[in-house]
Formats: C-alpha cells, sequence, structure tokens
C-alpha cells in the first residue's frame, strides 16, 4: 500500500499537436478533471500523493510554438513550454533580463529549474511562487486561450488566491507577457526560507527609477505572505518622490508590514511573517542600491 501511495491514479494521456487540438481536447477532457501538463513540476508531485487523480492529461510539449520566448513591442512574450532555465542567463538585454536571470537562480533547485515552466508556475498560484511575485510586481498580461477564442487577463485580476487563478476549467495559459523596464531601472530581489530550495515563507521584488536623485515608478511587489503575490501601494507612496536611504527603506518595509494581510500555519504566526515582510521589503531596496 506504500508503494501504492507514491504512483499516481490511473490516467490517459494525450499529446496534441497544435493549439486547436489542446483547445479542443480541454473542452472534451475538463469536465472529466482533464489537466494541462508542461513541466509537471507542480502537478505530477500531487498526484503521486494522490492528492490530485485527474483522469486526463493534455501534454503539451510537442505543440509548435508555446516554447516561445521573443520580445514583442513593449512586452517580452514568454509562451507556456518555456522553462525556467532558460532564464539563467539574461534573455534580453537591459534590466529586465537582468532581473529574471537573477530570481530564476532562487527557485527550488537546479533540475526543478529544468523542467517547470513559467507560465505553469502562473498557472499553479502558489502563493510562494517566484514569477507570480516577478508578474504582479511588474504588471504582466497573460494570454488566455479556450475553443471560445482567446483573451487578455492582467495578473492582478488572474491570481485570486492560495492556488486558485481566473482560469476557466476549458481554458490554458498560453503566453505570459511581461513589460519591458526602461534601461535605467534599478531593481532588487530578497527572499526568506527556512532552506535553499524551500518554498519562500516571505519575498519582495522592487523596481524604480531615479530622476534628480529621487525615486519616480517605484514598484512593491510581496510573495509568500498573503494568498497570492501583489503590489504594495502603500510601500510605493512611500518612496517615490523621496531620495534613496537607509531610513526610507525602512519606512517603505514597515509601511509593506502594516498593509499586508498575512497567512498564519502550524509553523508561522502572521506577526512573524509580518516582521518578515519588513525585512525582506528593506532588503530587496538595499539590493537595488547595490
Amino acid at each position: 500500500m506504500g508503494v501504492d501511495r507514491m504512483k499516481p491514479a490511473s490516467f490517459t494521456r494525450h499529446v496534441p499537436r497544435t493549439v486547436d487540438e489542446v483547445v479542443n481536447a480541454l473542452a472534451e477532457y475538463a469536465p472529466q478533471d482533464g489537466r494541462i501538463l508542461a513541466g509537471g513540476q507542480s502537478l505530477v508531485p500531487i498526484m503521486a500523493f494522490r492528492m490530485a487523480r485527474p483522469a486526463h492529461l493534455i501534454d503539451i510539449n510537442e505543440v509548435e510554438g508555446l516554447d516561445r520566448l521573443a520580445v514583442d513591442g513593449e512586452y517580452l512574450s514568454i509562451g507556456a513550454c518555456v522553462r525556467h532555465g532558460a532564464f539563467h542567463k539574461p534573455v534580453i538585454d537591459g534590466p529586465l533580463g537582468t532581473l529574471l536571470a537573477y530570481v530564476s537562480r532562487h527557485i527550488a533547485h537546479y533540475p526543478i529549474r529544468m523542467r517547470g515552466t513559467f507560465c505553469g508556475s502562473l498557472a499553479h498560484a502558489d502563493p510562494s511562487s517566484e514569477w507570480c511575485l516577478v508578474s504582479a510586481t511588474l504588471g504582466a498580461e497573460l494570454l488566455v486561450k479556450s475553443v471560445r477564442g482567446e483573451r487578455i487577463v492582467p495578473i492582478d485580476e488572474f491570481l485570486e488566491g492560495i492556488m486558485t487563478t481566473a482560469l476557466q476549467e476549458d481554458e490554458f495559459l498560453a503566453e505570459a507577457r511581461l513589460p519591458l523596464l526602461p534601461a535605467d531601472t534599478k531593481f532588487g530581489f530578497y527572499e526568506f526560507s527556512r532552506r535553499a530550495g524551500d518554498f519562500a515563507m516571505s519575498a519582495a521584488l522592487v523596481t524604480y527609477r531615479l530622476v534628480d536623485g529621487k525615486i519616480i515608478d517605484a514598484h512593491v511587489g510581496i510573495g509568500g505572505a498573503e494568498d497570492h503575490a501583489r503590489r504594495i501601494a502603500e510601500a510605493e507612496d512611500t518612496l517615490n518622490g523621496q531620495a534613496p536611504s537607509p531610513r526610507l527603506f525602512v519606512a517603505a518595509g514597515e509601511a509593506a508590514a502594516l498593509a499586508v494581510d498575512p497567512m498564519e500555519d502550524i509553523q508561522t504566526t502572521a506577526d512573524y511573517r509580518r516582521d518578515l515582510v519588513r525585512a525582506v521589503t528593506r532588503r530587496a531596496l538595499e539590493h537595488a542600491q547595490q
């Protein structure tokens, strides 16, 4: 019995070759708990423990074009099969490429980064997901497809809660679009976890620009502390129009800590997570100054 518990329940695997075949398969099998399989680094483990028992897996790895990673106008477009490992080195020049490369090295462990996908991470919507934090902080737009057509969903409407998104059961996330960052953008990232590779208990990503020595266009995102990653307007308001300083960074951390509604679990109190938000926000801002 113990060995069986580490094996998924039986399922049927479907291997579409086109996006039309993907959406048609979803329309047919989603009502039977059909699921999309891309990297499988989140889905397969929960199937192994039988916490999920999809009757059908729609494997999209053979679909032409879903591994596309390219600049389209003012956005970096990331297809549904682009792996975390694609970002180990900057995929484009400028601050966005550098930011993605830096954050990618904090995702789990190397073998997972070579299979897991950017869009899969968004669709799974773990509160601690680094890519959810990046997308929420930068204001990503997501291309969602079904037999009914396609729609663009802003990230702040897409992420709804713990592993909960705005995706309908017959839709799949075909592409994420990250806005390119101005060349003078500074960024800082910091996350806290008990061990390297563990899920972050709290993480912060900040971006801003300097004009005449003052911060403008500040973005402050927090992940891991609440049920989904999001921007913290109170911390951004604290920063905008001010000159960077240790005192300012402490104030922004305090503003972020007061703004969040922290999760609790058997190991972590809300007050502890709030303290972490103070620390990771300040440290992300310090990182941006380096």
